[in-house]
């Protein structure tokens, strides 16, 4: 397989995707949940015949068409933006006129403060995460391999905010637990591959890394397309009938587990043999 002649052509494809998710990241950001901007979580017991979606329609009607709304057997927790007693009991009221038996049984709010913390703590959970990561493989390989691992995942999870913020999809604190996900694919799907370029190094007396990348790519390639089908079907799956509530956790695996396969194969790989070549002509 031709990566590293067709290297240009991977920079450019991902530059095409990535540019306009930064430029939608700096106009409009992310459309961020109630776990980051703060809100109220109501908590009720509904006859077991109700469904999300007759929940959702009389949220609609309430005017809290972002709300999210999970199931629990005959259980419903609703969270919404911040809800004043009186729009509480308005709720209240609406379900009640729809359901034969509405109990109420908590309301809680998370207050801007709290939302303002999460996103401290998911942006330093992604920052360890990715640190220890290149110390990992810089120990266990060479500083070259954790670079180029690294901007392979940095290009990875770009791409997963580009295009949620583009569509303005809502970002909960799921959201975080996809893309930690995400990051741990993509390194295992990296690592395997340069695994492999390690090993041909050491049996290559005359170091001519473009053929050895192409012969590493190849000789992996099969796993790596394995894999990431092997994990994809599962979430087509559950994209398909896991419900609104999983959706967007789900649709976040799905692109950035096609994207992590990519970058491992196209752009990682192909940023190490420039990382080295250069050094070696340095």
């Amino acid at each position: 397989m031709q990566v590293i002649k067709r290297r240009k052509w991977f920079y450019v494809l991902s530059l095409i995707i990535i540019i306009p998710g930064i430029i939608s990241l700096l106009l409009q950001g992310l459309n961020l949940g109630i776990d980051f901007t703060g809100g109220s979580i109501t908590h009720i017991r509904l006859p077991s015949e109700a469904t999300i979606a007759e929940v959702r329609a009389v949220l609609d009607k309430q005017g809290l068409e972002k709300a999210e709304v999970q199931k629990s057997g005959d259980e419903f927790y609703l969270r919404t933006s911040e809800l004043t007693q009186e729009e509480t009991d308005e709720l209240m009221a609406a379900l009640k006129e729809d359901f034969s038996e509405v109990v109420f049984m908590s309301a809680e709010s998370v207050g801007a403060t709290i939302g303002g913390e999460l996103t401290r703590n998911a942006l330093l959970a992604i920052s360890i995460a990715t640190v220890l990561m290149l110390l990992y493989i810089s120990i266990r390989f060479e500083w070259t391999f954790g670079i180029a691992a690294i901007i392979g995942i940095i290009h990875n999870v770009l791409v997963v905010l580009g295009v949620f913020s583009i569509f303005q999809w809502e970002v909960s604190s799921a959201f975080i637990a996809a893309i930690l996900t995400v990051i741990g694919y993509s390194i295992n799907d990296t690592i395997v591959i340069f695994d492999r370029v390690r090993e041909n190094l050491r049996g290559t007396r005359k170091q001519d890394y473009e053929e050895l990348v192409n012969r590493s790519v190849g000789q992996t390639l099969n796993r790596s397309i394995n894999t990431v089908l092997t994990s994809v079907f599962p979430l087509i799956a559950l994209l398909i009938l896991g419900g609104s509530t999983i959706k967007l956790f789900v649709l976040a695996m799905l692109i950035g587990f096609v994207t992590g396969a990519y970058s491992s194969i196209c752009i990682a790989s192909s940023t190490w043999y420039d990382i080295k070549t250069r050094k070696a002509a340095a």
